[in-house]
């Protein structure tokens, strides 16, 4: 009898211990278990090392993220391109990171908003207070901030450039930067596309996307 019940406390000790080894806890005491599909082993309710099973994925379906990576598009603000993009130099810009951007670009941007040919030969300042210089310096960096605390948008009157709420229509507010003057009053035929607000509302859970209609 004692034998049997020296096995069994053996067998609950090492069960105990083999518990532990699989696991370890969070700040609270929970319980997280480690992961098993990353580490070139056979285990857990895998098929096959690394795959399979319904944790990790199928197997044959497994991406290699090997190889030399480079950069196709960047696209940070898309209307950016779309208004001063020209023949010749739009791929030229997407391929150009964003430290090198503003070397590259904005005299060209200056010149595509203010020359004769131009978007605004009649540019001074616009409804940020930019003139012409400082306006072309911020368009040619094409990235998209984000501001870490406080309002995202796009442009709200008060902030600008913090970000992008679903519903803000930046080609509009793109144009009035561009064709509005100092009081967004300039050109009233040109800094709206005619474009009415979206067809159907914006979720306000992920994946934000608005419903069919």
């Amino acid at each position: 009898m004692k034998t049997f019940k020296n096995t069994i406390l053996l067998a609950a000790i090492s069960t105990s211990l083999l518990f532990v080894a699989c696991q370890d806890d969070d700040d609270n005491g929970n319980a997280i278990f480690q992961e098993t599909c990353t580490d070139g082993i056979l285990n857990g309710e895998e098929t096959e090392i690394d795959c399979g099973g319904p944790n990790c994925t199928p197997c044959g379906q497994v991406i290699d993220f090997g190889g030399i990576y480079k950069q196709e598009d960047q696209m940070g603000r898309p209307e950016i391109n779309t208004f001063f993009g020209t023949t010749g130099f739009r791929d030229e810009f997407n391929l150009t990171i964003p430290s090198e951007m503003e070397v590259e670009f904005q005299e060209r941007f200056l010149f595509k908003l203010t020359d004769s040919t131009g978007l605004n030969a009649g540019y001074t300042t616009n409804v940020l207070g930019l003139d012409a210089e400082e306006f072309t310096t911020l368009l040619s960096n094409d990235v998209l901030w984000l501001a870490q605390t406080g309002v995202t948008t796009y442009s709200n009157g008060t902030e600008i450039m913090t970000g992008r709420a679903l519903g803000e229509d930046v080609i509009d507010t793109s144009l009035l930067w561009i064709f509005g003057g100092p009081d967004g009053s300039e050109n009233p035929g040109l800094t709206n596309d005619g474009v009415p607000a979206n067809d159907a509302t914006f979720s306000n859970s992920f994946p934000y996307l608005a419903e069919p209609f």
